[in-house]
């Protein structure tokens, strides 16, 4: 048997609350050579699936993955997602196992991948087995914004917070966002 080959996904979370800053960073992030484009969960929550749908117009080859976090109503919420042109959800470790075969379900029946959210979970291996277990395709490891910025889990690891990413807001980067997304590719050879 042949091993198979497996290249880096970059994505972007469009982690933004509006659809025309979104396509923007969206913009820039493809030029720069991003794999993938997430509708983050604040974008869905502002925008509804109408930004989904913005972003599957305007990148129809790209993968957009919708970043509900899915807890409950699986189901629907796929067939939702799916038809505002998602090709990939997310689904919460923490949710019941009965919402995450909803959801691989609801994924293989309208042809999207599913993405396994390990956020909050205590044991994230056995989250992650379970995940595997039920089907998902992806499992995302996943430290959320507010425990990147609480002060007993920076104080645990010794002064360092969980991420090096900007943990005070939603909003566009001062930096060259195009230019530190095309180092990222660069770096991973492609």
């Amino acid at each position: 048997m042949l091993a198979q080959s497996r290249q880096p996904v970059v994505q972007i979370s469009l982690d933004l609350t509006s659809i025309d800053e979104a396509l923007d960073h969206a913009r820039k992030a493809v030029r720069a050579g991003v794999d993938w484009l997430e509708a983050g969960t604040p974008l869905i929550l502002a925008e509804g699936l109408r930004a989904v749908q913005a972003i599957r117009r305007e990148f129809p080859k790209h993968p957009v993955v919708a970043d509900l976090k899915t807890m409950d109503g699986g189901y629907l919420e796929v067939e939702m997602m799916a038809k505002a042109g998602a090709t990939h959800v997310v689904v919460m470790a923490r949710a019941h196992p009965a919402t995450v075969k909803a959801v691989v379900k609801a994924g293989r029946d309208n042809g999207v991948r599913v993405m396994g959210d390990d956020l909050g979970c205590e044991d994230k291996p056995a989250a992650a087995r379970m995940l595997e277990d039920l089907g998902v395709d992806y499992i995302v490891h996943h430290t959320g914004y507010d425990e990147r910025r609480d002060p007993e889990v920076i104080a645990a690891r010794h002064g360092r917070a969980p991420s090096p990413v900007d943990a005070d807001s939603f909003k566009s980067p001062a930096h060259d966002l195009e230019g530190l997304l095309r180092e990222i590719v660069d770096k991973l050879g492609r």
